[in-house]
């Protein structure tokens, strides 16, 4: 995994459906939408861009209503919303906007397993980031990491719901059992298992 700095990441992600698509990141976002609807033959109106909401995302949510796509925005989980962009039912095509770096690590660990592309760029705001980069090994701090970049050889991805999200449920409590939602990933059979598991908490402390 990319070992890197727990600081901000650009990130742009797209599912199995465009998998074939070759896209260069630093194009304008707006490009890059219509790059995916003439690649898919998708009409612009009816692709699905997911963004955090944050302020932070005001200009680029601008941006891609200029289009004419359509948005989606989220609260949090933007690993969950990444791999959102590989399930057809999901309505998610493509994830744009900046999170943290280990988020945009693990997501691209999923989307090894099942399949689509993520291209990340750390965002450094003083020299005491670049520092720890430099420290950590990162050399070049204009680098966009590409999905085996950030994951490279066999992996596996993990994952438990603790609110509700785009991919899992979060956890149920009923009377003296607590319900979880997981997901289990492996990039070498492409192999996915979802678990759901029932625990009573009687027996099995909450750590609060």
């Amino acid at each position: 995994f990319l070992h890197a700095p727990d600081i901000y990441m650009e990130k742009i992600a797209y599912g199995k459906k465009f998998e074939n698509l070759e896209i260069d990141p630093s194009y304008p976002v707006d490009e890059i939408v219509k790059k995916l609807s003439k690649h898919s033959g998708i009409k612009i109106e009816n692709l699905v861009v997911c963004i955090l909401n944050r302020s932070r995302h005001k200009n680029l949510i601008q941006l891609i209503r200029k289009t004419g796509a359509r948005i989606k925005l989220i609260a949090d989980g933007d690993v969950s919303a990444v791999i959102a962009t590989t399930d057809d039912n999901s309505g998610v095509d493509l994830y744009l906007g900046t999170g943290g770096s280990p988020e945009g690590v693990l997501a691209a660990a999923a989307l090894r397993c099942l399949g689509g592309k993520i291209y990340g760029k750390l965002l450094f705001d003083n020299e005491a980031d670049k520092k720890r980069a430099s420290i950590m090994g990162i050399s070049d701090f204009n680098k966009i990491y590409s999905t085996e970049e950030m994951a490279s050889g066999e992996v596996m991805f993990a994952a438990t719901g603790v609110t509700d999200g785009t991919l899992l449920k979060g956890v149920r409590i009923k009377k003296n059992i607590a319900t979880t939602y997981s997901v289990v990933m492996r990039s070498k059979t492409k192999t996915v298992r979802y678990v759901e598991a029932n625990h009573d908490i009687k027996i099995k402390q909450i750590i609060k």
